[in-house]
């Protein structure tokens, strides 16, 4: 497998400026060839708003690249996540956010690692030295800190950031994997079965401030559903991982 280009899916609620912002980076800061396709994931939640800027983003820079919406059928952001993944055709595919909690700046820096370890997944971490947290609660800081190193320790990896939903794959691992969560799992969920596959990961520092316009979809109690699908990976045959 070599590196020959990248599918961005940028799923979207009630996101304007940042999603604008997302896109316009990425364009600014990565060679063209380098990109395939960025497919906007919509949903009968997205807001007016919202649409129009895809729609007005698409319009000014699909001479570009291409670019198209896709209205996703399954429920949830990862049932959104996991339908960009099987219309993906770049031979690697970035999963990230359009609210800037995921650095598009990083985009660059998966790329270069992608071209160089085409088989691993590369992964962005907030705990690395260069990332970091910006406005993130302070409660919640401490859960995900203990969370990581808990399901470091069943998993016996040295991984620091398993749940952070900002990643760049190989699109035919990723299409080869039966996927389950529909909800936030499942950015969990992109972590752990390929590591019981026995796939190998990078980690590359990714700075999270906290989004600036709409609302989070994860409520705090929410996070502890990761537990749940952390343990249901873990016992997991091979072949039941596999399509």
């Amino acid at each position: 497998m070599s590196y020959k280009n990248v599918t961005i899916l940028l799923p979207a609620m009630d996101e304007t400026y940042s999603m604008r912002q997302t896109v316009e980076t990425i364009l600014h800061t990565c060679r063209r060839k380098d990109l395939c396709e960025m497919i906007f994931l919509l949903c009968s939640k997205t807001t007016e708003e919202s649409r129009k800027t895809a729609e007005q983003i698409i319009a000014d820079y699909e001479r570009y690249i291409p670019m198209y919406i896709h209205e996703q059928e399954l429920p949830g952001v990862g049932g959104a996540i996991r339908e960009g993944i099987e219309l993906a055709k770049g031979s690697h595919v970035v999963m990230m956010s359009t609210d800037l909690e995921t650095d598009p700046n990083v985009i660059k820096t998966f790329i270069a690692a992608a071209k160089k370890y085409p088989n691993r997944i590369i992964t962005a971490s907030r705990w690395r030295k260069g990332g970091g947290f910006e406005n993130y609660d302070k409660v919640k800081l401490v859960c995900n800190l203990i969370f990581e190193r808990s399901i470091g320790i069943l998993y016996g990896v040295g991984l620091s950031d398993l749940t952070y939903a900002y990643r760049i794959f190989p699109t035919e691992l990723m299409q080869s994997i039966k996927w389950e969560e529909l909800k936030h799992p499942f950015f969990l969920e992109t972590a752990l079965k390929p590591l019981r596959l026995g796939v190998k990961f990078i980690e590359v520092p990714g700075h999270w401030a906290a989004r600036t316009e709409g609302e989070s979809q994860n409520g705090f109690f929410d996070n502890f559903k990761y537990f749940k699908t952390a343990f249901h990976i873990r016992v997991l045959k091979e072949e039941d991982i596999l399509k």
